[in-house]
């Protein structure tokens, strides 16, 4: 499985990464969401995004709404990774096309319960 780790923090995008990885995801990653998009043109379609809300450049809303426009990026799996905390962000994140919402700080355990409601946790994994 492929992953895409969107954060303008290079300590959160190891963090996220690194997790992934353990979980056996082949991850890349993007400080912004103009870049992580240009790593979907490139041909990197990943399996899961992992989106901060504030970064420079293009937030990650403007992300998620900038993938959910492109019907070639249908089946990417989108999730906030994020602070934003309040409900009214969380459901505008939804409406928009996230499928999950993961509030910053969280636990391996967190990222891993997510990936498991999604079907996006291989079965060695959830075990």
């Amino acid at each position: 499985m492929r992953a895409l780790v969107i954060d303008d923090s290079r300590a959160m995008r190891r963090i996220v990464g690194t997790i992934l990885t353990g979980f056996g995801y082949e991850v890349r990653e993007a400080g912004d969401g103009r870049l992580a998009l240009d790593v979907l043109e490139e041909g990197y379609v990943p399996d899961l995004c992992c989106i901060d809300w504030n970064m420079p450049v293009m937030d990650g809303l403007q992300f998620v709404m900038a993938v959910r426009a492109n019907p070639a990026y249908r089946q990417v799996t989108l999730m906030m990774v994020t602070t934003e905390s309040e409900t009214g962000q969380i459901v505008k994140a939804l409406a928009a096309g996230a499928h999950e919402y993961l509030i910053k700080p969280f636990t391996a355990d967190a990222l891993r319960d997510k990936l498991a409601l999604l079907g996006l946790l291989p079965e060695e994994v959830s075990a």
